[in-house]
């Protein structure tokens, strides 16, 4: 093969990959600004939850127990470094394993992490952080939402852990902690440049009837509907 040939294929994989990026962030600009409605509600909204995000990743955040469900039967207090019992909210947050597990900060980001996480080539886990309370602002909205409703997001989160022989959640035991307060958890799924931390944050809304995106990878999207 020619030099000239070589070139040629080289130049083609380079434009082929700057067109893919192109159409990539346009869909995302697109269709997270195409609005998913709120569905209409008969019945009180007495069911309180939280959207948070740290600038990058969105968490779900939902009471530790009401009548409905006791979180920390499964996603327990004793899996924490402070083993603290008086939280009152827990958030979750679905994402790539190697990302949660192996890079604490954007500047200690492996290569082969991002490339793993971009092409589906990992494992998932979920990070449960337990809150004593929330404070409203630009990143963390509170959303209030009727029992049904709330039933349907525990269903999602549930749905999206992986379970042992036995139906139980399946603790990550590790030092990567990001605090006193969080654990890792075994997830369902694999994180990928079309279904990221943010497309399982916007899908758990949509699973409860809450505005979200038609489609989003990134959190932005997601809080633009909660401006």
């Amino acid at each position: 093969m020619s030099f000239k040939k070589i070139l040629k294929i080289i130049g083609r994989v380079i434009l082929g990959f700057i067109l893919f990026v192109a159409c990539y962030f346009l869909s995302a600009f697109v269709l997270s600004r195409i609005s998913v409605g709120k569905e209409p509600s008969s019945v009180p909204a007495d069911v309180t939850i939280y959207i948070e995000t740290n600038g990058v990743h969105t968490d779900i955040v939902v009471p530790v127990k009401n009548e409905q469900m006791d979180w920390s039967s499964e996603v327990k207090f004793e899996n924490t470094v402070s083993k603290d019992t008086s939280a009152k909210f827990a958030a979750f947050g679905w994402g790539d394993k190697g990302f949660y597990l192996q890079t604490p900060t954007w500047s200690q980001l492996k290569f082969s992490v991002a490339f793993k996480a971009a092409f589906a080539l990992s494992t998932s886990a979920i990070h449960a952080t337990f809150y004593k309370g929330l404070t409203e602002g630009d990143d963390c909205k509170k959303i209030m939402i009727c029992r049904d409703q709330y039933q349907r997001l525990v269903n999602f989160i549930q749905q999206s852990f992986k379970t042992d022989s036995a139906g139980h959640f399946i603790n990550i035991k590790t030092n990567a902690n990001y605090g006193n307060s969080d654990a890792f958890y075994e997830a369902k799924g694999k994180y990928n440049l079309f279904y990221t931390c943010n497309t399982w944050a916007n899908n758990a809304l949509k699973s409860c009837g809450q505005k979200a995106c038609a489609w989003t990878p990134f959190d932005t999207g997601i809080f633009r509907q909660y401006r």
